[in-house]
């Protein structure tokens, strides 16, 4: 399926703030709220999107299949005859958006309600008998590039074909289980095991259909507008206030709350998990699984009543101001029903933070150290926030004053994050001096530079990135290796996303209207960032000095996948040079890895691997009968049993925390846990072993 909207790990760079001083507002556009949000969104994107695009039927043509695309990728709601009642608003979109209409949006919503009545029907039917589990023939699974079903008798005949696919698919499941159940002496047949199976889709069906009959309109029409601004890049998107909110509190990493995920579950909102050492762990009375029922502020008599209420509106009562309190009606498994009261505090989501540990390395009495970075996080809204940068920092000089002989920066999944953090980063590793160049609408360039001139760390450095190493990511490794600084080894290539976006907050680019305020937040790409050399990482990525075989290397992945994305192009290279540590044996560093890698199982098998999992993405097409499903099942699971042992050999035994880690990390049970997953994980990482292997290489060759 074609990768469409906003990636969720894609990243937002924020350089400066108080932006064009409060945007230079404009008129109100005319209407009620949501025509004046549709209308002062593309007013901005007009005024400062880096490429600005005509709005005519052209873009019309494209958002309007963007949007049904969206809606119905899978093809299982909308037929022919709902396309041809929508076609004629086709290259209508443009107009519509100029003078701040939804009348596509609104015929698609009233078609879309009575497609969910209609498929209600359809699975309930289906699924009140039994599933003919020999039925034959085999189903070709639909996506973006299928046309719709030709009227409502071929689109159910699709769902009894989907759902007896997911019927046989969970009945080989669930056969599997109860054959290593040691405790069920009668093994159920296959008819109960049908039977079994049958009732639980229908309450996950009817489940899923709840959900999003339940979905808000503001959501469904924040879901259109993005159609819009994904016509301008993959990055550009709307945001309600409600998702701005959530966006600073993952951004950040931390929110003044109780400390605890919450989902819809029945009629009331279930604990999901609470955070270690957040109010709510603190106080041992919040457990995870209780139901949340109702909700009291402090001063407050009456209780609000959260039955069949979203878990986005919950939230906004339980969240609140450090210090205060917030009274919680809830019930246990056990069906006792209880008050409790929680005081909020900060909650820090700790992992996804930077954390640092000493490995033993390749060569005799060798120490490195490995400092894991999962974004480029920046909490700007609190003076005490977190900054990647100078966690970074820290981590750095503690295994600094360890003396370990190299350093492995592991950006791998990494997705990006705050400029100003990455060019604070590079420059610990290199005196001052350029790490990036950004250019705005018609060519303004600036040079974004490291202007200290102290280095933290001068010894050999590798940095281990794959395809998921996005953006501010990309810029780091980029800039190490412009500089010769840093052995860059991974994937082919990483994500290949070189855009920066900023927020414009609405309200702030049109005077007045305090009655329809708040409008929301756009996010918009406003430059693109250059390498020091003059190249972009915009769609071709960062190439690693060494590549490492990957299990998903044959799969198309990146920002050349996603919609509309913006062209590769190169500017004027800076000046730039270091000192500090030059890398003058690049070519020997590959030959070694090279002959280490051909000759290591375990890099031949993930390949090999690679292969699998491409035949595996492309396939449609599947069996209707559950003999049939059965054979490709097993054929599956043989061919997956040769990959399933490639990371269970420990490659890496000496792993170690550092000691001033550990007073924090034994406080309590749950950090330790994770803490030894962990180690675990770095001490069966082969990639983690041949960064060992390089950083010995790069001892011997100096």
């Amino acid at each position: 399926m074609k990768s469409r909207g906003t990636l969720l790990f894609s990243a937002l760079f924020m350089a400066l703030f108080g932006f064009l001083a409060a945007y230079l507002p404009e008129p109100t556009p005319p209407g009620d709220k949501q025509s004046v949000i549709i209308q002062t969104m593309m007013q901005n994107l007009a005024r400062f999107h880096y490429q600005p695009m005509k709005i005519d039927d052209e873009f019309s043509g494209r958002a309007y299949d963007y949007y049904l695309n969206d809606v119905d990728g899978a093809r299982l709601f909308f037929t022919q005859d709902d396309i041809a009642a929508f076609a004629p608003n086709k290259f209508m979109v443009d107009d519509q958006v100029k003078t701040g209409s939804y009348e596509f949006f609104d015929l698609v919503q009233e078609r879309w309600g009575n497609a969910l009545d209609k498929t209600e029907a359809y699975f309930k039917d289906i699924l009140s008998k039994p599933i003919d589990l020999e039925r034959g023939g085999e189903i070709t699974v639909r996506d973006d590039d299928s046309g719709w079903a030709a009227n409502d008798k071929a689109l159910r005949n699709y769902w009894e074909e989907y759902i007896t696919r997911d019927i046989l698919n969970q009945i080989i499941q669930k056969e599997e289980e109860n054959q290593k159940d040691e405790e069920l002496t009668v093994k159920p047949s296959t008819k109960e095991v049908e039977e079994q199976v049958r009732k639980k889709t229908l309450e996950r069906y009817e489940g899923w259909f709840e959900r999003m009959r339940e979905a808000k309109l503001s959501m469904r029409r924040s879901q259109y507008l993005n159609a819009l601004t994904s016509m301008f890049d993959p990055h550009t998107s709307y945001y309600r206030p409600k998702d701005k909110e959530s966006f600073d509190i993952r951004f950040s990493g931390r929110l003044e709350g109780i400390g605890a995920t919450l989902q819809n579950h029945d009629t009331y909102t279930k604990v999901a998990t609470l955070v270690v050492g957040g109010p709510a762990w603190k106080a041992k009375e919040l457990e995870e699984e209780d139901l949340i029922m109702a909700v009291r502020q402090e001063g407050e008599e009456e209780a609000v009543d959260i039955k069949d209420m979203l878990v986005e509106d919950v939230v906004q009562y339980i969240r609140g101001k450090k210090g205060t309190t917030v009274f919680l009606k809830i019930k246990k498994p056990d069906g006792t029903i209880k008050e409790i009261s929680i005081v909020r505090d900060v909650v820090v989501i700790d992992d996804r933070f930077a954390k640092s540990l000493i490995v033993d390395g390749a060569g005799e009495g060798e120490k490195v150290g490995y400092i894991n970075l999962p974004s480029f996080y920046a909490d700007f809204q609190n003076e005490d926030g977190r900054f990647s940068a100078k966690d970074i920092k820290i981590e750095l000089e503690k295994l600094k004053d360890r003396e370990v002989d190299g350093i492995v920066l592991d950006l791998r999944n990494n997705g990006g994050g705050s400029l100003r953090d990455v060019v604070d980063m590079t420059g610990f590793f290199i005196p001052e001096g350029p790490v990036v160049q950004v250019a705005g609408r018609g060519g303004r360039k600036e040079i974004l530079r490291d202007k200290d001139p102290s280095v933290i760390w001068d010894g050999p450095l590798v940095v281990l990135v794959n395809q998921y190493s996005a953006s501010a990511s990309e810029i780091l490794a980029a800039a190490l290796q412009d500089y010769n600084r840093a052995v860059i080894v991974g994937s082919t290539s990483t994500f290949g996303k070189g855009t920066v976006q900023r927020f414009i907050d609405l309200d702030r680019t049109i005077p007045g209207r305090t009655d329809i305020k708040p409008l929301g937040t756009v996010k918009l790409t406003m430059q693109k960032f250059y390498r020091i050399n003059g190249g972009s990482t915009q769609l071709r990525g960062v190439e690693p000095d060494i590549v490492l075989p990957d299990s998903r290397s044959l799969l198309e992945t990146g920002e050349r996948q996603q919609t509309a994305p913006l062209k590769w192009t190169k500017i004027d290279a800076a000046d730039y040079s270091q000192n500090v540590y030059q890398i003058d044996f690049m070519e020997t560093l590959r030959e070694k890895s090279n002959e280490r890698v051909a000759s290591n199982a375990t890099f031949q098998k993930i390949a090999e691997n690679a292969k699998r999992v491409k035949r595996q993405r492309d396939r449609k097409t599947y069996p209707l009968s559950l003999t049939e499903y059965q054979a490709m099942d097993r054929a599956n699971k043989t061919e997956a049993e040769m990959y399933k042992d490639l990371f269970d050999d420990v490659v890496n035994p000496g792993v170690f925390n550092i000691e001033v880690d550990l007073e924090e990390i034994m406080v309590d049970e749950s950090k330790e846990a994770r803490n030894d997953e962990f180690k675990k994980g770095v001490s069966k990482d082969v990639y983690i072993q041949e960064a060992l292997n390089i950083i010995a290489d790069m001892r011997e060759l100096e």
